[in-house]
């Protein structure tokens, strides 16, 4: 019985979507873009002035999702909130094949400010909190994963003993390269640079310059280092 309540309550949250979304979300641009417009209005939070998105965009919990003004959301992205808030601001560009997921935990939200790009088959999931600032660029096939799961007792399995989660902040003007992992609990001050594949382990300053595995700083943007400087460390 409850199973059954269960099922009937997920049927009336995500049916409109399902309907909406699965029958607007497949109409190629430009007509499609307009039809979109409209239509998504009545399901999400919000979705604001001239927004694009392009065709077989999967979104799943509209109602808790907003869109800014000028937003860009490019075929094959998955975006699914079970919960919590994704707020993407205005003239964010989510390119093909981006994979977002919010769910339901305290303070989870994930948001997105004003101006940045996220690259191509970028990962970022929750349950823990995702905030990237404006101004960012987060190249092609990055992950963020705010969440990590607990292995003190090996007498459980790793599903019996929960995840923890400290969340992930990425502050303004950051540029991550391609492949770069950032781990949960970690704050990537403003300014920095992220080199490709660098696995982020801890914090970052800001105007750092990290690169490895785990990811180090080996400079400071706006530091002009001399030989002897660099050769003596």
């Amino acid at each position: 019985m409850g199973q059954e309540k269960s099922s009937l309550g997920l049927i009336r949250r995500y049916g409109l979507e399902y309907l909406l979304t699965g029958i607007f979300g497949v109409i190629p641009t430009p007509i499609g873009k307009v039809i979109r417009n409209i239509i998504y209005q009545f399901t999400f939070r919000k979705v604001g002035k001239s927004v694009c998105i392009q065709p077989n965009v999967r979104f799943i919990g509209t109602d808790t999702i907003e869109i800014g003004d000028y937003v860009r959301i490019y075929s094959g992205s998955y975006i699914s909130n079970k919960g919590n808030r994704i707020c993407f601001g205005n003239h964010v560009s989510i390119d093909h094949g981006v994979d977002i997921r919010a769910y339901d935990h305290s303070g989870g939200d994930i948001t997105i400010g004003e101006h940045t790009y996220i690259g191509p088959y970028v990962c970022m999931a929750g349950p823990g909190l995702i905030k990237i600032g404006k101004d960012c660029m987060i190249a092609s096939h990055s992950s963020l994963y705010a969440n990590n799961h607990i292995f003190a007792d090996p007498n459980k399995r790793f599903r019996e003993q929960g995840v923890s989660t400290k969340g992930i902040v990425i502050e303004d003007d950051c540029w991550l390269g391609t492949g770069v992992r950032v781990l949960d609990g970690v704050t990537i001050g403003k300014g920095s640079v992220i080199g490709a594949g660098a696995v982020v382990t801890r914090d970052i300053e800001p105007y750092s310059i990290a690169v490895g595995v785990p990811a180090k700083v080996i400079s400071k943007r706006g530091v002009v280092y001399s030989p002897q400087s660099v050769f003596s460390h």
